[in-house]
């Protein structure tokens, strides 16, 4: 099993680029399913989440060829309904097939998903928006099995704002006869994401980047060709190893109104900003204030950033608190950071996180994607050599990290096992 070994105590200077967001990428692939032919999807990372979701397609009939940056996507031949266990229990996002398997095919069985062990994160949204847009569902040996002569619009309503739940309903709602309406739905960049493509496709969506949204169902969908957009959570991953350094950093290639609030959270932090379309340049500050963050569904503070601010506040001069309440669990990287002499006290799904003045480089070990990346930048800035084992985590989200964060002054090597 690789590892990382990370010499601390760097000086960061220079530029960084984002990839093309993970998160955006994911049911936009399954999205292809949507519609015969060859789709072609640009700015797309090499990551192992991609690769699953590729297989996976594969699995379901369609061929997925991918190169340096690239992915083609020809689901002409798309005939079968089943996401196995093996593949989905890899991933949350598998769950993603189920919408266009049930509004191309009219029925899909698809495994309880699986991915980071964050804490529990049901499916009961998605499967009471497929059940408002009628279909019948059934639990059966941990299979979701999902089916229905014919979707027809419908109201629909979400209990609490969902990501993944609005994609599905999105991605199912575009082929139904007749209007629906949803209500309460997420307003994530890579919502929007989806929705421009499946625009694009031919459908017929109204509300973007609202909580209302309106799908007029068509009778078809043709493949497109589309740009993935920039990976925000990459990007404030590097804005915050930037706040760390003692020089300016340049993270390119990303977009600043899908940053908003951490660029405030940087600025209250101490950090001076310059932020241009496409690029934000970091001055760490001499001393890092302690800032309280919530995280929220968007524009609120993402859960998938908490665990890298954290490492930000481990390091300022006072006491900060960080509550998530997106993933009440998220929190088990704690030890871990505590381990390099962090000073976080857990109370429920709240972090009091007391400055030090310095980390200390130790072994830890990775539990989930975004940990791993909290725990990287941890030993970036860390005295003396920090280890981190199980680091196949952080190569689901992040596509060369060690190389990327090596361009700017760390000294990351990866040990093959």
């Amino acid at each position: 099993m690789d590892r990382f070994i990370i010499e601390g105590n760097r000086h960061l200077s220079g530029s960084i680029a984002v990839s093309g967001a993970k998160n955006a990428i994911l049911p936009v692939m399954a999205a292809c399913l949507l519609a015969p032919g060859k789709s072609v999807l640009r700015n797309v990372p090499n990551l192992i989440d991609l690769k699953t979701m590729a297989h996976l397609l594969r699995v379901l009939g369609a061929h997925v060829d991918y190169d340096r940056g690239m992915m083609s996507i020809d689901s002409a031949t798309i005939c079968y309904n089943e996401a196995p266990y093996e593949l989905v229990s890899q991933m949350r996002a598998s769950i993603y097939v189920l919408g266009p398997l049930l509004a191309r095919l009219g029925e899909a069985r698809v495994s309880f998903p699986g991915g980071c062990a964050i804490g529990t994160r049901p499916v009961d949204l998605h499967l009471k928006a497929m059940e408002a847009l009628g279909a019948t569902i059934n639990i059966e040996h941990g299979y979701i099995h999902a089916w229905a002569e014919k979707l027809t619009g419908a109201e629909i309503y979400f209990a609490k704002s969902s990501v993944g739940a609005t994609i599905n309903a999105l991605m199912a709602a575009v082929l139904a006869e007749g209007t629906t309406h949803m209500f309460n739905a997420a307003m994530e960049p890579e919502v929007d994401s989806t929705i421009d493509m499946l625009n694009k496709m031919g459908a017929r969506i109204a509300g973007k980047g609202s909580t209302s949204l309106t799908i007029e169902g068509v009778e078809n969908l043709f493949p497109v060709e589309m740009r993935m957009i920039p990976d925000r959570i990459e990007a404030g991953t590097f804005l915050i190893a930037a706040a760390l350094g003692t020089a300016p950093v340049t993270v390119t290639d990303c977009l600043p109104e899908h940053l908003a609030i951490l660029l405030e959270k940087l600025r209250a932090a101490g950090c001076q900003l310059d932020v241009q379309d496409t690029a934000i340049t970091v001055t760490p500050p001499r001393k890092i204030l302690p800032v309280d963050v919530l995280t929220l569904p968007y524009p609120g503070f993402p859960t998938d950033l908490q665990a890298q601010f954290t490492v930000l506040m481990s390091l300022a001069e006072g006491v900060s608190f960080v509550e998530d309440t997106i993933f009440p669990d998220r929190f088990l990287y704690v030890a871990e950071l505590n381990r390099l002499q962090a000073n976080i006290r857990m109370e429920r799904n709240v972090a009091c996180v007391k400055g030090v003045s310095q980390l200390s480089g130790a072994e830890v070990m990775a539990n989930d994607l975004r940990a791993s990346a909290a725990l990287v930048l941890a030993g970036m800035v860390a005295e003396g050599t920090t280890v981190i084992s199980r680091i196949y985590h952080i190569d689901r989200g992040y596509d060369r990290i060690e190389e990327k964060l090596n361009g700017i002054g760390a000294r990351i090597t990866r040990e093959r096992a």
